[in-house]
């Protein structure tokens, strides 16, 4: 279940009580006139079965409570109440698969955001990517895939464009490419570090990766994978379950991707950085319109149910 803390003005308050009281889903509602001092106004508290959560904040919104007032909206734990028990089992649907719009958008608006910490990691996870590619070490590429903070703004960009907040998609895509750029130059100047203390080998030979040459090959199968990654990742997000994010991460071939051109321009290997670049751009379209298509089809049947 989901807690609400909805702060309204005293005017608002009655109705929307009475209205939340003969809501399905909720339970243990609490009323606390003048509770709220700034804004002036009182305090309505209330779980909600997350199933119906998206519904009552929605009719919220149109109410314009969040312009005069607050919504907020918290996970609540362990919930031991036969009122509980009730509530969620008049709610329609399945919480597991509920979508609280409200919940992915901050999410998406946060995974939007530039900060230098998702910047080390992706240059971190792009240079680990790399020595993997010249050892041609499949699990030194998975660790850096599992390290890789770019589904971030990819899952940002999928929540933003299925919702239409423009402005966030375009945050979400400025992050992304910065985070590209700054892979590739971890990547390649790492490989120059590398080639001038005669670490890494004189010349960029294929035929030395067998296990990882894929990376700068992409075909038909490799957009296939982004796809079903791209539905997987949706639902991961939208039901909260991380190992199902841990296998998406190591599905996709963003990050070794990334590094292979910062590897291979360190080597002036124009077709690897072609062949690299074609990959990435396969992923990211494939995970992008998976995604967008995944959240279209879960909120056309949650609005089913109700």
């Amino acid at each position: 279940m989901l807690h609400l803390r909805i702060t309204v003005p005293a005017e608002q308050a009655t109705d929307i009580h009475q209205r939340l009281s003969r809501t399905p889903g909720v339970a243990h509602l609490a009323h606390l006139p003048g509770a709220s001092t700034h804004p002036p106004g009182d305090l309505l508290l209330c779980d909600i079965a997350r199933e119906a959560a998206d519904a009552v904040v929605e009719w919220l919104q149109d109410e314009l409570v969040h312009h005069r007032g607050a919504i907020t909206i918290g996970s609540v734990g362990t919930v031991v109440s036969e009122a509980a028990a009730r509530a969620e089992a008049a709610a329609p649907g399945h919480g597991s698969d509920a979508l609280v719009w409200e919940e992915l958008e901050a999410a998406a608006r946060d995974d939007a955001y530039l900060t230098p910490s998702l910047l080390v990691l992706m240059g971190v996870a792009a240079a680990i990517a790399g020595v993997g590619i010249l050892l041609d070490s499949p699990i030194l590429v998975v660790g850096a895939m599992v390290v890789g903070p770019e589904y971030g703004p990819l899952s940002s960009l999928c929540v933003s464009a299925a919702r239409r907040r423009w402005s966030n998609v375009g945050a979400a895509l400025r992050t992304l490419g910065v985070a590209v750029l700054i892979g590739i130059a971890a990547t390649y100047l790492l490989t120059l570090l590398l080639r001038v203390t005669t670490i890494a080998p004189d010349a960029y030979d294929i035929s030395d990766r067998q296990l990882t040459a894929f990376i700068s090959h992409p075909d038909a199968l490799a957009a296939v994978v982004a796809a079903l990654a791209g539905v997987a990742g949706m639902l991961s997000l939208t039901e909260a379950r991380t190992g199902t994010l841990v296998g998406v991460l190591v599905s996709v071939t963003t990050i070794p991707a990334v590094a292979n051109i910062g590897l291979a321009a360190a080597y002036t290997e124009a077709d690897e950085v072609r062949g690299a670049t074609l990959q990435l751009l396969v992923n990211v379209a494939g995970l992008t319109l998976a995604g967008i298509a995944t959240l279209a089809i879960q909120s056309r049947l949650t609005a089913r149910r109700r």
